[in-house]
């Protein structure tokens, strides 16, 4: 690797250090059901949401909250909505080019490679998918949606409001992603990741809890994820 290659691999990784959000998630000792019904999410609520390349104020809010034990990692979302856009598809769909939805990436390891998308629409529709490399580096967008997550589970419900969103994304499927360094979380085990929602409702938006410097790989940036801390 040439040397202006590695000062600027280095300049990333600081310019994202400088940039990311430590995030605790706390550690549950109460029994979380995957129904779309938030009423047993004691924890706070992080957001809103801004537009994921400038930081400006969404048009609709975003708020995710995430939890954790020893199987899984847990989350729920709260999206105002005054138009949902989508519906019910199979498995797998790619729902991301059509339907409002909320997303997870999440790359144990940090190095950018091997990390998974989890997204979820108004209707309980999901896909799972292996990103296993994004940058010309490594080789240019390489993705896998036969990854399957085994036993995760996610569920919305619509309200007056907008929509709500749980998923469960148990651990022992994680480890089984090859290259993926997976390590069984412990307190103190930090991650990088982001949440985000796609709104094609009035207007088209995608937001992130973690806004980007980058525009390099549009709303795809793990160098600049944000940092999960798995927390008491």
């Amino acid at each position: 690797m040439r040397f202006d290659t590695i000062l600027s691999s280095l300049v990333v990784i600081i310019t994202a250090a400088v940039n990311s959000q430590n995030i605790p998630i706390p550690k549950t000792k109460s029994k979380i059901i995957i129904d779309g019904d938030l009423s047993d999410w004691k924890t706070p609520f992080l957001g809103p949401f801004v537009i994921h390349d400038s930081e400006k104020k969404a048009t609709q809010n975003t708020f995710v909250s995430l939890l954790w034990d020893k199987k899984n990692l847990y989350l729920a979302y709260k999206c105002t909505d005054s138009n949902i856009i989508g519906k019910t598809q199979d498995k797998d769909s790619q729902i991301f080019y059509t339907d409002d939805l909320v997303e997870i990436f999440l790359d144990p390891d940090g190095d950018s490679h091997n990390y998974i998308e989890v997204g979820v629409n108004a209707f309980s529709t999901n896909y799972d998918l292996l990103l296993k490399c994004i940058s010309p580096e490594c080789g240019g967008w390489n993705t896998s949606m036969d990854f399957d997550i085994k036993g995760m589970e996610s569920v919305s419900k619509i309200n007056s409001d907008g929509y709500t969103v749980e998923i469960k994304i148990p651990f022992s499927s994680l480890k089984k992603i090859e290259n993926g360094g997976f390590k069984k979380p412990k307190i103190g085990t930090k991650w990088r990741g982001n949440t985000f929602r796609i709104d094609y409702g009035n207007t088209i938006e995608y937001t992130a809890l973690q806004p980007y410097k980058s525009l390099k790989f549009g709303f795809h940036q793990p160098a600049e994820f944000a940092v999960f801390e798995f927390a008491e």
